[in-house]
């Protein structure tokens, strides 16, 4: 492996979907993008449980969607590999099984991130953004399938970084009694006020007093997805800015649908609509925790800090 390797491949193998990253250090010293790729695999069921396993079928489809991710970022050659897995792998009691059977079927080692690891990973990947180039200080949060990472940057440097079980496919395992049917009130606003109480448990503070805010993770993508079905545009010409309210709008609209309402949303992938009402009640309530009123979405997670650190 070369020492001043100029290109990596990452492969993120979190609790509701795999991505790849194939990445080039360009001549500046920023990252490039050669490809991206997200697979919805859901390897993280049952992750709510006291002694989560993974399932049989979630370790297929997880290998299935590593196996595709690895082809196709073959083509690039890339001079290094990076395949971690989050919450889902990292909590399962077999975690260790399904990196064995990677490792056997493809020839890759799997690296388990911690949860400060991952944190600051993601704030890492942050710093690459160079829409983001401007931010001093400020909040970065990122939900996944399992967990929720918080971090505080001042004059752009991790100041606290913490990450929490509240991820959303575990909050809805937990809450949601029955997701084909239309969100229970009650349900929404025990799920709500757990976020809140386990924010406050953590100690993560919000000195801010005009918080500047980045939101990261499949949730905001899907938001910005579905605001750009509405309006006949791709999710990336959608403003990267978006109000909090609206967010509670769009929670407003989807709440009384029934799962299969939900599955037919233009831009809301049917693999998401069943965790997509959990997940938006988690972003509210870390918004009001914060008290933040809107904030930027990011694409430079947990892949670009990655990247930027095989290949620094």
């Amino acid at each position: 492996m070369s020492a001043t390797a100029s290109s990596v491949a990452v492969v993120d193998i979190g609790s509701n979907s795999i991505k790849l990253l194939v990445a080039a250090r360009s001549p500046e010293g920023t990252l490039a993008t050669r490809q991206s790729r997200t697979i919805d695999a859901r390897i993280s069921a049952g992750i709510s449980r006291a002694a989560p396993r993974l399932t049989e079928e979630g370790m297929s489809r997880g290998l299935e969607a590593i196996q595709a991710l690895l082809a196709d970022a073959a083509p690039f050659s890339p001079e290094r590999w990076a395949l971690v897995a989050t919450s889902a792998v990292r909590d399962a009691q077999n975690g260790n099984e399904f990196r064995e059977r990677v490792r056997a079927v493809t020839g890759h080692a799997i690296r388990i991130l911690s949860g400060d690891e991952e944190a600051n990973l993601i704030g890492r990947g942050l710093t690459c953004d160079p829409a983001l180039a401007n931010l001093r200080d400020f909040y970065v949060f990122d939900l996944g399938g399992g967990s929720l990472e918080c971090l505080r940057f001042a004059d752009r440097q991790i100041q606290q970084a913490v990450s929490l079980q509240l991820g959303c496919v575990r909050m809805t395992e937990r809450f949601i009694t029955d997701v084909s049917a239309p969100l229970v009130q009650s349900e929404g606003t025990a799920l709500a006020l757990h976020v809140l109480a386990e924010l406050k448990r953590s100690g993560f503070r919000c000195p801010l007093a005009t918080p500047a805010a980045v939101f990261t993770g499949g949730t905001v993508t899907t938001v910005r997805s579905i605001k750009g079905a509405l309006h006949g545009v791709p999710m990336e010409d959608t403003p990267a800015t978006i109000a909090t309210e609206s967010l509670a709008h769009l929670l407003d609209e989807l709440a009384p649908l029934s799962l299969a309402q939900r599955r037919a949303v233009p831009g809301l992938p049917p693999g998401r609509a069943d965790v997509f009402p959990a997940a938006l009640i988690t972003l509210l309530s870390v918004a009001d925790y914060a008290q933040i009123t809107s904030f930027h979405h990011s694409l430079y997670n947990l892949r670009w800090g990655l990247a930027a650190e095989a290949l620094a």
